[in-house]
């Protein structure tokens, strides 16, 4: 179990000497600071789970330390001591966003019961925060088809280690709710999960997200700031869509990787951390590769051990546990009673290729739950995209099994372009078939791909 760490500032050397020695005494990692200005950069830059400040100190007033940590939106607990305070004094430094006060000379039992209720109160709100996660649904893995039992498996063999883990996936399969699952049952989970979506971020922005910047290092740096990186030391940083990345990004995201430090943005100081990375992504990386724009040695990095989300149209068995899950999820954010799906409606369901994946299905039961009039969902409450969607079927009105077989694979190839919305590529390496042999299938049955 990593030890707690606690840094003590205070510029009377006797303070800071015996609080470090009873502090480490109880097993705890205690830094020392005699300067307010030098504290305070160590708080900014470094992961600390408590922190010992003197009001008074000679170069930086401690209020004003924590008004400005205040202003960072820290998480790290403060107790503010003082052999100079009165009431005003240690009302003021409850309000700015202090834990406690404890007045000099220091109760030793009490510095200590102090130390274990902060960083036990600052534990137990995390862990609220990922109760509060757990408890909306939307992080539990559900369904029993044989590829999520499989996927289940191999979370719980990878979990325990630090390795780091590639997801890969179409989007919506719920590529975060293998992240998460990872996390959740990691050594690692008493810290939250950090997770960062590269494709949202703009390019210019990505660097400073992952690796933080200092003071003037571009426009609008107005003041230091932690990036993901350094947030997610001892805990999992959870890279989303990690193929949309820039180049100059995959660079530095490498070297932090193999070296386990990196600078923020504009700075000079090293910084260490020690993160798991847990990447994410809807491309097929090989292939981002040998186009140029994703770099193997990052992938390699990355791939330690890759897990594969499948579609939901290769698990229509787990359709109506995951119907009726989000039918419930959505009764409960309206506050009704949850409706019903009728047989011929599962079924219907169940038929549909779902080319927007789990993420499609729960919208779509969100919108059924609200505008349905009657408590039982039937065929006539769904879509006609739904509705009237076709499954695959074999005519019987043939003169011989090849002319039978011909029109089925050209029926079978027609159905997989349309879930893969016309990506010709996508559907060869779905149907297991090289791109130029797939070419000329579609060529000898006539199919033209943008037409169709």
């Amino acid at each position: 179990m990593k030890k707690r760490r606690i840094l003590v500032i205070d510029d009377e050397r006797a303070i800071r000497q015996t609080l470090g020695q009873v502090l480490a005494d109880e097993g705890y990692e205690v830094e020392l600071e005699a300067s307010g200005v030098q504290g305070l950069d160590r708080l900014k830059r470094e992961r600390f789970d408590l922190a010992f400040l003197d009001v008074w100190l000679k170069d930086k007033d401690g209020l004003a330390i924590l008004a400005e940590l205040a202003d960072a939106a820290s998480p790290v607990p403060i107790v503010m001591i003082s052999g100079h305070a009165n009431v005003e004094t240690a009302v003021r430094a409850v309000k700015s966003g202090a834990y406690d006060f404890l007045e000099k000379p220091l109760s030793l039992e009490r510095v200590l019961v102090t130390a274990q209720k902060a960083i036990d109160h600052r534990e137990l709100r995390e862990e609220l925060a990922r109760f509060r996660e757990r408890a909306s649904g939307e992080q539990v893995l559900i369904g029993d088809a044989p590829a999520i039992a499989r996927l289940r498996e191999e979370i719980e063999r990878v979990a325990p280690t630090d390795a780091r883990v590639l997801v890969s996936g179409e989007s919506g399969t719920g590529k975060e709710l293998v992240a998460r699952a990872i996390h959740r049952h990691s050594q690692r989970n008493r810290a939250p999960l950090v997770e960062v979506n590269c494709a949202a971020i703009p390019e210019e922005l990505i660097e400073s997200e992952l690796f933080g910047h200092v003071r003037g290092s571009f426009t609008g740096a107005s003041a230091e700031r932690a990036g993901k990186f350094e947030e997610a030391d001892g805990a999992t940083l959870f890279l989303d869509e990690v193929a949309d990345m820039s180049a100059k990004t995959q660079a530095k995201v490498l070297r932090a990787l193999q070296e386990g430090r990196f600078t923020r943005v504009g700075g000079a100081k090293t910084i260490e951390s020690d993160v798991r990375v847990i990447a994410a992504t809807n491309k097929s990386l090989p292939e981002e590769i040998r186009a140029g724009r994703f770099r193997e040695d990052l992938y390699f990095r990355l791939a330690v051990v890759p897990l594969a989300m499948p579609p939901l149209r290769e698990r229509s068995e787990d359709v109506p546990q995951l119907a009726n899950h989000f039918l419930r999820e959505a009764a409960a954010r309206a506050g009704k009673r949850p409706k019903t799906f009728s047989d011929a409606a599962l079924r219907k369901l169940c038929s549909y290729s779902w080319p927007g994946n789990v993420r499609e299905l729960k919208n779509l039961v969100e919108r059924l739950m609200i505008m349905s009039p009657g408590d039982t969902i039937d065929m006539r409450d769904l879509p006609v995209e739904i509705a009237e969607s076709d499954v695959i079927s074999v005519p019987s009105d043939f003169s011989s099994l090849r002319q039978a077989r011909d029109d089925f694979e050209r029926r079978f190839i027609l159905a997989a372009l349309r879930k893969n919305r016309g990506n010709v590529s996508r559907t060869a390496e779905e149907l297991g078939i090289e791109r130029s042999h797939f070419y000329r299938k579609l060529r000898g049955y006539g199919i033209d791909v943008e037409r169709e």
